[in-house]
This record gives structure tokens, sequence and C-alpha cells, in this order.
């Protein structure tokens, strides 16, 4: 069943969405009755000429909130002893602004995007950052959400893409979730993210240009329906499966424990989904995050990135795919990315990925 979409204003101006599995009514009864400064100026674009990349600089993320108390919690719904972001007293998915953003469309301070140097173009972030909450429970967690839960995250992250991909400039939209304070979450509540990014990033930069290649050594293939083709055929590293998805582990992992689970079908983006490609998801990835949870025990730091097609040029090469991994190498010991990984982008692994796609076979 296809949520049930309602829209409110917060008080400083931001839009905040609901997603409702069963007919709601009243939304608006629930005003946001506090008084809240105006939202931060958009942040700068400061381009780096070495490497071909733009940076953001948001300065005004400094002061965002840092793992609050349970009771105040700005992501659990609003009490009569604490006013939230959510001013509903019960939600099941609901979307809202960044109150602290990387990109917005917020006015940018007279005089601070001038040019620093030649080589150095500068430009205001312009885009859009949302947060995204699965649950109003704040002691669970995304792989302890029933599938039903999992098709009303799908269904609002596809309305979500399919709205940010048609705001002025935005060049690709990446929903995305940080769990663990080892990954460096500053809300402990089970929350996503969603960026509209003003720029290509780095990484799809160089997925482009691989795939380009590819293209053209092949007659047009594409490159990402080839390389799970492969997996699915070699088996070894394949983690799971169902009549629409594949889950498994690269063949060039990075990181010591990653998982990549692809729709069978090229997609492009998440609201090219179908509802039987949408109901097929949640089932498989959440025995997925199952058996990174059971693999030392305890439960594992991740993150869980959609990777989307670009909105521009570039699109017709894309493959929605989501890139699950985690930084936990062994029970007790974590991968930090320490000089060759964060000087160079020259990545070591420290798993065999056959040996990782058989741990996680086994951790259940």
């Amino acid at each position: 069943m296809t949520p049930i979409r309602s829209t409110v204003e917060l008080s400083d101006g931001r839009e905040l969405v609901y997603f409702d599995e069963k007919p709601e009514s009243g939304r608006s009864a629930y005003p946001d009755t506090r008084e809240l400064p105006p939202p931060p100026p958009a942040s700068q674009l400061r381009y780096d000429p070495l490497v071909d990349e733009w940076i953001a600089v948001a300065a005004h993320r400094q002061t965002r909130t840092f793992l609050p108390p349970s009771d105040a919690c700005p992501l659990c719904p609003t009490t009569p002893r604490f006013a939230s972001e959510i001013p509903a007293p019960d939600y099941d998915v609901v979307v809202f602004e960044n109150q602290f953003p990387s990109f917005s469309y917020r006015e940018v301070p007279g005089g601070e995007i001038t040019e620093l140097t030649d080589m150095v173009p500068v430009r205001p972030g312009l885009g859009r950052c949302e947060v995204v909450c699965f649950t109003s429970d704040h002691n669970s967690a995304f792989g302890a959400l029933p599938p039903s839960r999992v098709r009303t995250v799908i269904d609002a992250l596809a309305d979500r893409t399919a709205e940010m991909s048609r705001l002025p400039g935005v060049a690709q939209v990446f929903p995305f979730e940080n769990r663990g304070v080892e990954i460096g979450v500053t809300l402990h509540h089970p929350h996503g993210q969603i960026y509209a990014y003003p720029m290509v990033p780095p990484r799809t930069a160089a997925m482009l240009r691989a795939a380009r290649k590819h293209a053209e050594r092949t007659g047009g293939r594409n490159l990402y329906a080839d390389v799970l083709a492969a997996e699915q055929e070699a088996k070894v590293r394949v983690i799971g499966s169902n009549e629409h998805w594949t889950a498994y582990v690269p063949a060039a992992a990075r990181w010591p424990f990653e998982v990549h689970v692809a729709p069978h079908r090229r997609v492009a983006d998440l609201p090219g989904l179908t509802d039987d490609e949408r109901d097929a998801f949640g089932p498989l990835y959440l025995d997925v995050l199952r058996r990174f949870d059971g693999l030392f025990g305890k439960p594992m730091p991740y993150i869980s990135a959609w990777h989307q097609a670009v909105v521009g040029d570039g699109r017709d090469l894309g493959y929605l795919h989501l890139q699950l991994f985690s930084i936990r190498r062994a029970a007790d010991k974590l991968k930090y990315l320490a000089g060759s990984e964060s000087a160079m982008g020259a990545f070591v692994s420290d798993v065999v990925p056959e040996k990782a796609a058989q741990l996680l076979r086994d951790a259940l």
C-alpha cells in the first residue's frame, strides 16, 4: 500500500513530510510550537584544481546537535515535556529539511562568495539536505523494522528522489544511513539522510568514467549490469537473492565487510522500481543486516548508501544499487583510514572478499 503523504511547515519555514501507513487525519493539528532562529545561509563550494573536485564549506554545521540524551532527542515525536523536530505525538516515517544542511537554497551572505584566486572558483552550495526518520521508536534500528516498514521507507525515498531531482541545479540525489558511534553519528535515533548535490560527487564521477569506457569497448553494454551478471554466475561472493534482487560482496571490496544489493532489472533510481521490486527489497536487505549484526554478536556500525543515476549527462550509464559497508574488521578492531587510504585514496583490504562472503553466509 502506498503511504499517505501529508506536508506541514516547521516554525522556521522548513518543510516536513509525513508518510503514514494507514489513513491519518489531523497532522496539521500539531503545529511546531518552538521559536527557532532562521535557517543558516547556504554553504560555499570551493573548487580544488589539483583533483578536479568541488569541496563544500558549511561552517554552521559546527553547532549541530551532538548525541543528546534520549529525553531530548530531536527525532522522537513531540511530547508535553519536549518539543522536537516532529510536532506529532507519533509517526511511521517522516522526512524534513535538515536544520544544519550541507546544501540549501537559502540566501548567501553578501560578499561571502568571491573568487579566492583565479585557480579556485567559489560558488554557493545550492541544493537540499533532508533527514529521514524510519520509526518513532528511539531504541529501534533499521534491521529491526518489519518488511512493511522498509517498503514505506523505500516509497518515501523514491518520493523525495523524484522531488529533489526536479530542483534547479541538482546533479545527483543520494540517500544514505550512518549507523553507530564508530561511524560518527550525532543522533542515536534510527534515521538516514538525503543529499541533493549541486555537483557530481567524486565517486560517482569515477563510476561514470569507468562506465563510459566499458560502453565504448563493448558496443554500449552497461558496466554494472555486466558486473552483477558475473557475480551471479560466480556465486562464490553471493550472500543471498530473491526474484528481484541479489546481495553480494564485490570482488574488489574496499571495506572489511561490504555488500552490494542490486535489482536484477536495470533501473536508474528508486522512483523507477516497480511495486514488486519495492516489496522484494526489504526481506533480503533485512537478512543482510541481521548477518552483519550476527557476525560478531553485537550491533555492526555501517554506512548504507544508495547509488542512483545522475540527473543530467550520464544518466543513461547509471544502475541503481545499494552499497552497505562496515569499518569493523574484527570483533574488537576497526579499520581506520590511515596514510594510504586517507592521503592517497589507495585502499588496502583487511579481509579477503571471498572469506567475508563466507563469514556473512555463516553468520546466522
